[in-house]
């Protein structure tokens, strides 16, 4: 073991050293040995191949290095412009593990203080106790997992002295705003020697024989992407449950996760559609209004599109108002709403009509409009359905109905 004395403004240095180690006996060997083997490029995890950022955390009994980036390679990239970040967790003793997924762990279990990490870890999934009741009301799949799941788990740890390893690794907290998600592609704890005892230098000391082995082995092995349909797209479905569980996520950052290509194929199942297009500019033909610019337009096999207009699954407030048989949607609702019936006016108008069609190439008129908001528990009462039936080609779509319309085709 490199042993490598230091003072605090120093400590820099020594991460820099480190890191210069790595690439040294490891991460360059990899990469010139995925060159002498060119089949491997497209096959070895991209992250290592093509590192996009690599993170280091510091504790006190491990050096931990995540790596980010894409999965896979099409080619090997000159290494320049990875973006490295340092975070230094040596001024006091704390649970590097639980320092690096951002939550503590909240084990019921008297019997353990913690939990001894493996050397090795794949497909593992570790919720809290909070994070564990927030997946089961957010309806998160388990069976979409190829996994291994734990279950009020005391606070996991690197084993002191030992080498460990967690690749696609999923960790879920809760919190009043929601869901919390940290997902761990590849993550290694290199063991470190450390003693700051002495007042006037802390020793400190790090061995990478055990990683410089690894090279071909790791240059061989391949990251656990799913290979079945079924298995590829409900683990995007829990990605999206995970984007919108937490409520500090605002309606552009849920709008433009689904809108990605990967992900698109939530709207086109739930509707029956072909195709999905987001946030169309229409512009008005026949007047001068501001332009319209609905989140989805759902395109269905008759050539003609639906509307798709997504808010928040977070309603803090009622959605009906009035005294009981004279109840009304209240007034954010409404407002809601009404939002969606200017779309439907736009197309009314066969100029309007016209100029989408020249212009984006498929064609809209009478669309049905499907307004996504809140929670299934926010529409318990069943006056809201007679409510509805006084709005025409409208729907109202909470999201646990979304995501089940989408499921349960996977089960037919």
């Amino acid at each position: 073991m490199n042993k490598t004395l230091a003072r605090e403004h120093d400590e820099i240095n020594i991460f820099e050293k480190f890191l210069e180690q790595l690439f040294k006996v490891y991460l360059d060997p990899l990469r010139e040995y995925a060159k002498s083997k060119p089949a491997l490029i497209r096959t070895a995890p991209g992250f290592l191949i093509n590192p996009e950022e690599i993170i280091l955390y510091i504790g006190r009994t491990h050096i931990a290095v995540e790596y980010l980036g894409s999965e896979v390679s099409e080619e090997i990239k000159p290494i320049k412009g990875i973006k490295v970040q340092v975070c230094n967790y040596l001024s006091k003793e704390c649970n590097l593990f639980e320092k690096i997924v951002g939550f503590e762990y909240d084990s019921t279990s008297t019997h353990l203080f913690s939990l001894p990490l493996p050397p090795f870890s794949e497909d593992l999934i570790l919720p809290t106790n909070k994070g564990w009741d927030m997946l089961c009301e957010l309806k998160w799949n388990f069976a979409a997992q190829n996994s291994i799941t734990g279950f009020n788990v005391p606070n996991p740890k690197p084993v002191a002295g030992q080498f460990t390893r967690i690749v696609n690794g999923m960790f879920f907290d809760a919190n009043e705003s929601g869901l919390k998600t940290r997902h761990i592609k590849w993550l290694d704890f290199f063991p470190i020697d450390y003693d700051d005892s002495n007042e006037d230098f802390d020793r400190f000391g790090f061995s990478l024989d055990y990683i410089a082995t690894r090279v071909e082995q790791d240059a061989h092995y391949r990251y656990p992407l799913p290979d079945d349909y079924k298995y590829i797209q409900l683990p995007k479905i829990n990605r999206f449950i995970e984007i919108w569980g937490n409520s500090k996520s605002t309606e552009p950052e849920i709008t433009s996760h689904i809108s990605k290509p990967e992900n698109k194929f939530i709207l086109t199942m739930k509707f029956g559609a072909t195709d999905i297009f987001p946030e169309l500019t229409c512009e008005w033909q026949s007047e001068s209004r501001n332009s319209i610019r609905p989140d989805f337009f759902v395109l269905q096999p008759n050539g003609y599109a639906d509307i798709v207009e997504f808010k928040l699954p977070h309603i803090d407030k009622s959605f009906l108002v009035g005294s009981e048989n004279r109840e009304v949607f209240a007034s954010w609702l409404s407002s809601y709403i009404a939002q969606t019936r200017v779309y439907a006016t736009y197309f009314d108008d066969p100029n309007n009509r016209i100029w989408f069609e020249k212009k984006y190439g498929f064609k809209v008129h009478k669309p049905r409009r499907w307004l996504v908001v809140g929670r299934r528990g926010d529409f318990k009462a069943e006056v809201w359905r007679e409510i509805m039936a006084d709005y025409k080609d409208l729907e109202i779509l909470t999201f646990d109905d979304l995501i089940d319309g989408v499921v349960v085709q996977f089960y037919k």
